[in-house]
């Protein structure tokens, strides 16, 4: 299901927070695009809200490494198809971290949330229109295509949350595709 994504964070963590997107964001306006940035901050607040919450013990230049590197591995960051590329060594050296340090906290994320390949609710919005997974819906048993489905089928199923947004009506402004930084 999609649900909406917030950046609000405990009290008690907000200068952790401050601190690791501070990393992330620099990093992915250097290297990566907004919507990276975006999604980073998103996944940090989530991190931070967690009970208890794994940010509380580590470095921040780690968690910073491992956000980005889970959303890399989400979104196929270290496929040289993919635009943006950039391999995972070269990630984590960006950050001053061992790429063992930051893949093995990135799994430790991609295990909280349950994270995949092309996980809907973590993939880039300019490419959600294209993620097979974010269509799939059960209906009678079956699993369908909701973008071959009627508009008004497409619709309530947007309105229970079981796709990101409805085909019929084409891709919302908010997520089409933002331009990768030089």
């Amino acid at each position: 299901m999609f649900e909406p994504k917030s950046e609000s964070v405990p009290a008690a963590l907000r200068d952790t927070y401050a601190v690791i997107t501070g990393l992330t964001d620099a990093f992915c306006q250097e290297h990566l695009t907004d919507e990276y940035a975006t999604l980073c901050r998103q996944l940090t607040a989530a991190l931070a809200r967690k009970r208890p919450s794994p940010l509380v013990r580590g470095k921040p230049e780690i968690w910073a490494c491992a956000v980005v590197y889970a959303l890399g591995t989400v979104n196929f960051l270290f496929d040289k198809s993919q635009s943006p590329y950039l391999r995972a060594d070269e990630l984590c050296q960006r950050f001053g971290v061992s790429q063992s340090s930051g893949a093995n906290k990135a799994k430790v994320i991609r295990d909280l949330f349950d994270m995949g390949q092309m996980d809907p609710n973590w993939c880039l919005p300019s490419q959600i229109s294209q993620n097979p997974i974010a269509w799939l819906i059960e209906v009678n048993g079956l699993i369908v295509d909701a973008r071959t489905m009627p508009p008004a089928l497409q619709a309530e199923a947007y309105r229970l949350g079981l796709i990101p947004y409805i085909p019929a009506q084409g891709q919302p402004a908010s997520i089409q595709t933002k331009p990768a930084h030089d």
